[in-house]
């Protein structure tokens, strides 16, 4: 495994805070071509067989491959915590599911993979040496987690009650919202996190989506946060591009 340095800019995130998304690809080399001339992203080697995507030498992203042919192609946010221990109990309590426990990733930290109570995977991420992204909320980087789920009620209880400090404590300022999901996709699709993009032109970053081989989900649509796009890569991982 590689310990490389993490990124000077590294936060501290607190708990319940979107600190880390990854994509799991059947071919990760395809990815680093997609990505790279998406966003501008450069790639190291991280852990295992993964890339570390970093933008001007900071940590942004991860892009790891599909272990088996069966796990989805998709992009997981993954949230802060001190205690993943802890946090997996909590959330098995409210309901929720652990689908991998709490598992070390070498020295760089703790991970493990939760669903909430209607379905919705996410991420749980205990840091060591690598705290998060190095950058988030410029262009090219991480900005904002989209929840599409079929109960905002539930969904808000579920998570204001688990993450309640960084979705309403003093000084919160969330890239953490909650959406019907059939507001941007069909009513059969089940609930699941979109990790967003910033964009500084999101018509232009369509058709670099497009004329690399991705599709647009969602044409362009107006939300509190911005306007946004929903997209898949060229192996059919979705993801918003979002222009605020």
């Amino acid at each position: 495994m590689a310990e490389n340095r993490a990124s000077t800019n590294e936060e501290t995130y607190g708990e319940g805070v979107p600190c880390w998304v990854d994509a799991q690809l059947p071919d990760v080399e395809a990815g680093k071509r997609f990505y790279g001339e998406l966003f501008g992203w450069t790639f190291q080697e991280a852990y295992g067989s993964a890339v570390w995507a970093l933008l001007d030498g900071d940590r942004v992203a991860a892009l790891a491959p599909k272990t088996d042919g069966r796990m989805p192609t998709v992009w997981t946010v993954s949230f802060a915590t001190p205690d993943a221990e802890a946090l997996a109990r909590r959330i098995t309590a409210a309901g929720g599911t652990l689908i991998t426990d709490p598992y070390p990733v070498g020295g760089l930290g703790t991970a493990a993979l939760a669903a909430d109570p209607e379905g919705a995977v996410f991420g749980l991420w205990q840091p060591g040496t690598h705290r998060g992204f190095g950058r988030r909320r410029a262009p090219d980087t991480f900005v904002w987690a989209e929840l599409y789920t079929r109960d905002t009620s539930a969904a808000n209880a579920f998570y204001g009650d688990l993450f309640h400090d960084a979705l309403f404590g003093s000084g919160a300022a969330p890239d953490f919202g909650r959406a019907d999901v059939t507001e941007v996709f069909p009513a059969e699709m089940p609930p699941h996190f979109v990790a967003h993009f910033r964009v500084t032109d999101l018509d232009d970053a369509l058709g670099t989506v497009q004329r690399l081989g991705g599709r647009v989900q969602a044409p362009p649509f107006g939300t509190s946060y911005g306007r946004v796009a929903v997209v898949t890569d060229n192996q059919g991982a979705s993801f918003a591009l979002l222009q605020r």
